[in-house]
């Protein structure tokens, strides 16, 4: 083990919480990166808080002053390039006993050597599974990064950052291992909402696309006539319980045969048990739902079509801006997902949200936020059901507070808002200050994870992705340029054809 430093004496430690050490003349070391020694119990692991320089030359400003309003600098008389050192801060995490990882009780002592910790520690004290999900390693160390899949998705998973900062390559990432495992290691179907046509690229792609569908939302059909009650309740949210009633008891006359929504409009203006006033607010709701273009006779795709085992079916919604008909669309599939797992009749899912915000908004009416209900009742007894839940977004603050604190593990990336690093300063256990302060300097490839699936907030640096990469959001010079290309090719064409 290379030795890095030595413990020193300060007015406020060591501690059992913190200590310092002055940081060896040839060593480097970072903020962030992880330092072992031994103290009274095991090796004391720490996370360096922050590394600053001292000189004892320049420590009296009144003498420094002095010399340099004569005209003399202090370096060309005293030696001071051999009184300067580093000395780092470091948080104390716990204690590795060999049997286990205890919380620090006992300070360490001034003069004890600091030395760089052992790999094999620094997984124990995370937790992290050599069968797990590889997401990336440890930075400043050699450490892979595998997050065990139950405590990462059972219990929900929350992927917050800003736009461009690396949410839809980490989700890439997640993806690639979850199609990876074999079938003895534990299979998901996967099924993605994908806002902007992210993920279609795996299709595009020969290493995964025998195990990818693709539905654009110009497909998608929700079968009318398979609708029950409660759903009408969710789908007519501004209906009075009273013309849900009237509405049922028409779908119910109709169930003999497969009917869309023309066949639904028809037979209320044909009813002569409903009152015309309530006809009237019928037939208008309906005309409005006839809009979206969502509602047929059967529904597509089927259960069967969307949750395979090692399959990934992205239900692409960037075809449509029509945030009603894309809320429309989750909470069907959401409630359907949700109801078939209870029941056992698919496998366990892990249902990824795009744009989460969008359709589990905190602030929105009821009546634009069809799709809420469902996924917070996922997320609050999915666990129990092995119905896992993945939200993505880039203001967490216009998140459910009820979904978002039910995601027991969050994978941050970088965020500049204030607000945003307010809330999820609230929301994440274990984040202290010191971690909080840095989410907004992260650079892009780089995330922080805290929660169920770590025993410690850890910074990670995410590895490269193996898919193919979605043409989608390409940088505006490049789309420009493209632009460009593609119209200098046209004219060329046109000129060679007169």
């Amino acid at each position: 083990m290379q030795e890095i430093g030595t413990v020193i004496s300060t007015l406020e430690g060591p501690s059992t919480r913190k200590f310092s050490f002055v940081i060896n003349k040839d060593s480097i070391v970072r903020r962030g990166q992880f330092v072992q020694l031994k103290s009274h119990d095991g090796n004391l692991i720490g996370r360096v808080l922050d590394v600053y320089k001292m000189n004892k030359y320049f420590m009296r400003p009144e003498s420094v002053k002095e010399y340099e309003s004569s005209g003399r600098h202090v370096d060309d008389i005293f030696p001071v390039d051999h009184w300067e050192y580093l000395v780092a801060d470091v948080s104390a995490l716990g204690v590795h006993t060999g049997n286990g990882f205890v919380d620090s009780s006992f300070p360490p002592s001034p003069g004890t050597r600091v030395v760089q910790p052992e790999n094999h520690i620094l997984s124990d004290i995370f937790g992290i599974d050599n069968n797990g999900l590889y997401v990336g390693t440890i930075p400043h160390h050699d450490v892979e990064v595998k997050l065990n899949i139950t405590k990462l998705l059972q219990k929900h998973l929350a992927i917050l950052a800003i736009s461009g900062a690396g949410k839809s390559f980490l989700s890439s990432v997640i993806l690639e291992e979850l199609m990876a495992r074999k079938p003895e290691q534990g299979q998901l179907a996967v099924i993605v909402i994908d806002a902007h046509g992210e993920y279609t690229s795996f299709a595009d792609d020969p290493k995964y696309a025998g195990r990818v569908s693709v539905f654009p939302v110009s497909d998608l059909q929700i079968g009318l006539s398979n609708l029950h009650g409660y759903q009408i309740s969710e789908f007519f949210p501004n209906l009075t319980y009273v013309q849900i009633r009237e509405l049922v008891k028409v779908m119910d006359t109709l169930r003999k045969k497969n009917y869309g929504l023309s066949d639904l409009i028809d037979a209320v203006e044909l009813s002569e048990k409903i009152k015309a006033a309530t006809k009237d607010i019928l037939i208008s709701t309906l005309m409005e739902l006839r809009m979206t273009g969502v509602f047929g006779v059967a529904d597509y795709p089927s259960l069967e079509e969307l949750t395979r085992q090692g399959h990934l079916s992205v239900v692409d919604l960037s075809g449509t801006t029509n945030l009603n008909r894309k809320q429309l669309v989750v909470a069907y599939i959401a409630r359907k997902l949700f109801n078939a797992r209870k029941n056992g009749i698919i496998p366990p899912f892990l249902l990824i949200l795009e744009e989460a915000h969008q359709f589990v908004p905190e602030t929105m009416k009821k009546e634009h936020a069809i799709s809420r209900g469902v996924i917070q009742t996922i997320a609050r007894e999915g666990r129990k059901f092995n119905a896992s839940l993945c939200l993505i977004s880039q203001r967490p603050i216009q998140l459910s507070t009820t979904v978002l604190s039910q995601c027991n593990t969050h994978i941050i990336l970088r965020i500049t808002n204030p607000y945003d690093l307010d809330h999820i300063g609230k929301s994440s256990e274990g984040m202290n200050k010191s971690v909080l302060k840095q989410i907004s300097s992260l650079k892009v490839g780089t995330a922080l994870i805290v929660g169920e699936a770590v025993n410690f907030p850890l910074f990670v640096k995410v590895r490269h992705r193996q898919s193919k990469a979605s043409e989608k959001g390409l940088p505006l010079e490049k789309a420009a340029t493209e632009y460009y290309a593609r119209m200098k090719q046209k004219h060329k064409d046109a000129k060679e054809f007169m």
